[in-house]
């Protein structure tokens, strides 16, 4: 169930950002908005969006700490933080 908008966005998943991010921006194509609150919808998508590229950053490293065993088997090294996402 996605989270109401106006949720705090550090509880928000990464979908329901995701998807409150897409909503706002809809919102501000459409041109319909009063300014002000044109403002604080844009104000509110980029901290989303902030959110969301935390939440892949994590994402990442918790994909790359995945490595294949000489068995074949598949299992997790822990990994140094670079503090470079690679960006």
């Amino acid at each position: 169930m996605p989270e109401p908008i106006d949720a705090p966005i550090d509880a928000l998943s990464f979908e329901d950002a995701l998807s409150e991010l897409e909503r706002i921006v809809r919102g501000l194509e459409g041109g319909q908005m009063k300014l002000e609150d044109a403002i604080s919808a844009y104000e509110r998508g980029a901290a989303l969006r902030r959110h969301c590229d935390a939440k892949l950053g994590e994402a990442e490293m918790r994909v790359r700490a995945i490595v294949q065993n000489d068995d074949g088997t598949t299992g997790t090294e822990p990994l140094a933080d670079t503090g470079d996402s690679g960006r």
